[in-house]
């Protein structure tokens, strides 16, 4: 089996009582001048990688990880639901679309959402949504959601307003489902620079030849733990050498 090839960890993580906001030790000025330009810098990135987008899933050594991520997310949204942020250009909407009931995916930039648009998505009915997440006007409630290589973009100082804000579009108790990167050295971007608060940064060049500074934060287990805290419950872990799959249900 794909699981043991790479001696997936799949253990359950016990919820923690106390919880730590890492926003309270975050200057004011920091978080009202910093976070805005970091933000802008990561959608202006997003939008111009756009038709470039899809070649990080490329890379050979990751192929068989890929694949067991893919298998698991069809698994884990069979016949349902699923409300989709940071969708991209819908690489893993595809994917989910092969067992999903419905999905609604959403993306701020509109760039990737138009890419997105001209694939073929079935059986799932899929539709679109050009959203910011911080922002996002949704007054359905989602059985499920998932977010695909967003976890890691998110600035610390933000990071428990992103989890708060991810579990409101779910049902009480609804599934919440992240994906994202691990750092291995010759594999990963290099990280060039880390901030006074923790951030890591990636210096990265498209095709065009432009070069951008990057936000890209690599979580341990434990971080993402102590993150969740009491918002979450039933939370699951799978971490493997490139990625991990995190899977909890919203409280």
């Amino acid at each position: 089996m794909l699981q043991t090839t790479f001696h997936a960890n799949l253990r359950h993580i016990s919820r923690v009582e106390n919880m730590v906001d890492v926003t309270l030790a975050i200057p004011r000025k920091y978080c009202l001048h910093k976070r805005i330009n970091m933000n802008r810098d990561l959608i202006s990135y997003y939008r111009q990688r756009a038709n470039e987008y899809e070649k990080v899933y490329s890379k050979p050594e990751r192929q068989s990880e890929l694949l067991f991520i893919e298998q698991n997310l069809q698994d884990i949204f069979r016949n349902k639901s699923v409300i989709e942020i940071a969708c991209g250009t819908g690489y893993w909407t595809e994917k989910i679309s092969k067992s999903a009931a419905s999905i609604v995916a959403s993306d701020i930039n509109e760039s990737v959402i138009e890419i997105a648009k001209s694939k073929h998505y079935s059986p799932a009915s899929v539709n679109f949504q050009i959203a910011d997440l911080f922002q996002f006007n949704e007054t359905n409630k989602y059985e499920s959601l998932f977010g695909g290589f967003i976890w890691s973009h998110i600035n610390l100082p933000d990071l428990n307003r992103f989890i708060k804000c991810t579990n409101r579009l779910v049902e009480s108790g609804g599934m919440v489902v992240f994906i994202d990167n691990n750092y291995v050295e010759g594999s990963s971007q290099p990280i060039t620079e880390t901030d006074d608060i923790g951030n890591t940064f990636q210096m990265r060049t498209l095709e065009d030849g432009t070069t951008h500074r990057v936000l890209k934060n690599f979580p341990k287990e434990e971080q993402i733990q102590q993150a969740l805290g009491t918002v979450a419950s039933e939370i699951n872990f799978v971490g493997m050498q490139y990625y991990w799959i995190l899977k909890y249900k919203a409280l």
